[in-house]
């Protein structure tokens, strides 16, 4: 496996891949949650599909558009973003999906073990839990972790899921406070194991 895959695959979290750095997502990701200030429990209410890349998301839960996430400075990599609509200690959590160029033949599977090993070296990183789910059936790890990327901000808590299709990989972190409550906990462990990367039967009904 090709350091690049490895370095980028928590889709630019605080990587190097091929010893240049790059934007970091990760941290894109802190600076959303910071910049808004302000229940339900797991059941999908509303399925999102873009084309290519589909989740359900739970009530309470909304698509940032491309404008949005633009205004907020997320980079090209990031392809998709949903905020829940209710503040949890201040700040309103976000999962968010980015996109990279993977080497070929490099399957969810291994792209997900290379994620995994690649976020030890946040800053602060500690692990919470590891739990194995499938996408489009292929065995991947959902990683949750606590990390403080930027100095002059709290820890953060991540929930992470990597997956790859040809020569492409998507990650798909969601970003919480590091106190969560099992409501919120469970909406995005619900949106997790929905993730796929073929058309869902919603989707084609529509």
């Amino acid at each position: 496996m090709s350091t690049s895959v490895g370095g980028s695959v928590l889709h630019g979290l605080y990587a190097m891949p091929l010893m240049r750095r790059v934007t970091p997502p990760l941290i894109i990701l802190v600076l959303l949650l910071s910049a808004c200030t302000g229940g339900g429990g797991g059941d999908c209410s509303q399925q999102y599909w873009d084309g290519t890349i589909g989740l359900c998301l739970p009530d309470g839960w909304t698509v940032m558009d491309r404008e949005t996430l633009n205004r907020r400075g997320a980079p090209s990599e990031m392809v998709a973003g949903f905020q829940k609509e209710a503040a949890v200690a201040g700040q309103f959590p976000t999962l968010t999906v980015t996109r990279e160029a993977v080497a070929t033949g490099i399957d969810s599977t291994a792209y997900s073990k290379a994620s995994i090993r690649s976020v030890a070296q946040l800053p602060g990183y500690k692990l919470l839990d590891e739990r194995d789910l499938r996408i489009d059936g292929k065995p991947v790890g959902l990683h949750i972790f606590s990390a403080k990327p930027l100095p002059e901000e709290p820890e953060r808590r991540f929930y992470q899921v990597s997956v790859a299709t040809k020569e492409v990989g998507y990650s798909f972190t969601a970003l919480t406070p590091l106190a969560v409550n099992d409501s919120l906990a469970r909406q995005i462990v619900t949106m997790m194991h929905s993730i796929t990367l073929t058309e869902p039967e919603a989707a084609k009904q529509e």
